[in-house]
């Protein structure tokens, strides 16, 4: 019976990292989904990995990941000099493209990327061209908060994966 326990409790596990792994390709928190299975897998493990020291790394890059999220569209679109405004905006469209994207766009995880890049450029583009005027500078804020996104979703989607792999080699262990 403990072996059916371990080897539900190790699907489960593999579930959260995939489902992690999904989100964060959607540009979600996916990260946080490696950390409950990292916490599961001690709790299972309990005393062996992962420890308590492996949490708290997986806890710190969530974090980091996460703040490196919100500042993505602000600094991309500041780098670039546009107004902050903008850069809340891209933040914002991105968000509710991402959401429309993944409605109208029925093609699994594309949809919503592309929702998500259309909605952060478009939103960018119509504040900053709103205050200013100028086409080709709202333009060039609006690529700023699209390289920015994409940045972050690299570094997610990298992120998640190397948590992955250290978990997973760490139980394999």
């Amino acid at each position: 019976m403990d072996t059916v326990g371990a080897f539900g409790t190790y699907s489960l596990i593999g579930l959260l990292c995939l489902a992690g792994f999904a989100l964060s390709c959607l540009s979600l928190s996916g990260t946080w989904l490696v950390l409950l299975a990292a916490g599961l897998a001690a709790w299972q493990n309990w005393p062996e990995f992962p420890g308590i020291g492996t949490l708290v790394l997986f806890l710190v890059v969530c974090i980091a990941v996460e703040l490196a999220e919100g500042m993505a569209g602000l600094w991309g679109v500041e780098r670039r000099n546009g107004s902050k405004s903008a850069g809340w905006a891209a933040v914002g469209g991105g968000f509710l493209g991402m959401l429309l994207g993944g409605a109208f766009i029925p093609i699994p995880i594309v949809g919503s990327l592309l929702g998500m890049l259309l909605g952060c450029f478009g939103c960018a583009f119509l504040v900053e061209y709103a205050k200013i005027k100028k086409a080709d500078h709202a333009a060039h804020v609006a690529t700023g908060a699209i390289l920015a996104r994409i940045g972050v979703l690299v570094l997610k989607v990298g992120a998640t994966l190397a948590m992955i792999l250290v978990l997973a080699i760490g139980l394999a262990l």
